[in-house]
């Protein structure tokens, strides 16, 4: 590694010792200020002299696992931000407040049950914001989102149209939808005592993360007894070790687990009930909604809820990913990972 312009070069890939500059994938980690005290990871992932002519694309993450553990682990089909940067683009990868390589509220370094969630969407939106500034300062910029990331990225968006060309909503939800089989009403995430309300006692203002308790969710969304015919184990082990690395404190703990903050479940439990936490009707970005079949998390109803809230988007279109999982992005390719690829790449290759 060596410092250039104060930014560290972590990682330089080529396909071959022979390949030429242009095939060389280059990693740079940087940090941006967004509040007072609080400092922002990115990742930028590019190929040489590539993306100068369109706008750069914004990776950001869901609830629980941090940037590079979701878009850029170093295995075959495990970085979506490298696809991306083979395509054309260059690409960043960030962490929200509280995830991976940035600052951690002082809450986070608490019992847990001494605060409430931790990290809402209006402090992610800042984050974003500082991002944005940073690698798009006179510019637009496009924006990908996985789940709670497209949720937080969409807020963005519809505050700050002018500054997004192209959005990707990638498994979210959106709401005025009430109802839903796992966040909402009647779920642990209510509040036995107050019908309706989060249950913040019992999350408090984080939640801890087994490399375990990873993988019920996408085990269970697989329609095969051997998951391994829909994801590469080699890929799920390294999912699994770059989450917990993303926590500098795992290994102080018995089994190993990462902290994420709870802010992110208190605003889908809302979203899941029937709450617009934002309103789409104000984006004007070309936008993209992608909606796996096997999802668990986003429903049929909030594809259709923002596709009647996107009046102003210069363009709508909406991709259904059939037997497609929540994790499509690191299945194999020919359980929707190609696919989902393919249309991101065309989509973001519009010009805004």
């Amino acid at each position: 590694m060596r410092l250039i312009l104060n930014t560290v070069i972590t990682l330089v890939t080529a396909m071959s010792l022979g390949a030429e500059p242009r095939d060389q994938v280059k990693r740079s980690d940087f940090q941006v200020t967004s509040d007072p005290g609080v400092r922002i990871a990115v990742r930028e992932v590019s190929v040489q002299g590539a993306g100068r002519d369109r706008p750069p694309v914004l990776l950001l993450h869901g609830a629980r696992v941090p940037g590079v553990a979701s878009f850029d682990l170093r295995v075959p089909g495990g970085s979506l931000a490298e696809d991306l940067a083979r395509a054309g683009h260059r690409v960043y990868v960030m962490d929200a407040r509280g995830y991976g390589g940035s600052t951690r509220p002082a809450a986070l370094s608490r019992p847990a049950e001494e605060n409430r969630p931790a990290v809402r969407s209006d402090e992610v939106v800042r984050d974003i914001a500082a991002v944005v500034d940073r690698i798009a300062p006179e510019g637009e910029v496009a924006l990908l989102g996985w789940a709670t990331g497209a949720h937080w990225l969409g807020q963005y968006a519809a505050a700050n149209p002018g500054r997004v060309s192209h959005l990707v909503l990638y498994n979210t939800l959106y709401g005025p939808v009430d109802g839903h089989p796992t966040l909402g009403r009647g779920s642990d995430n209510e509040d036995p005592a107050h019908p309706g309300r989060f249950n913040a006692a019992a999350y408090g203002a984080y939640r801890f993360s087994t490399g375990a308790s990873l993988l019920p969710s996408w085990d269970s969304s697989i329609p095969a007894e051997d998951k391994t015919t829909w994801r590469d184990p080699a890929l799920v082990d390294a999912y699994v070790k770059a989450a917990l690395a993303s926590d500098p404190t795992s290994g102080t703990r018995t089994p190993p687990s990462l902290r994420a903050p709870s802010g992110a479940m208190e605003d889908s439990f809302y979203l899941a009930t029937g709450r617009q936490l934002w309103d789409a009707g104000t984006i004007t970005a070309r936008t993209l909604i992608v909606r796996s079949e096997r999802d668990f998390w986003s429903r049929p109803q909030d594809v259709t809820r923002l596709r009647e809230h996107l009046v102003h988007a210069r363009d709508v279109r909406e991709v259904e990913l059939p037997e497609a999982t929540h994790y499509v992005h690191l299945d194999r390719a020919d359980r929707g990972r190609e696919r989902f690829v393919r249309e991101v790449v065309n989509f973001l290759g519009l010009a805004g």
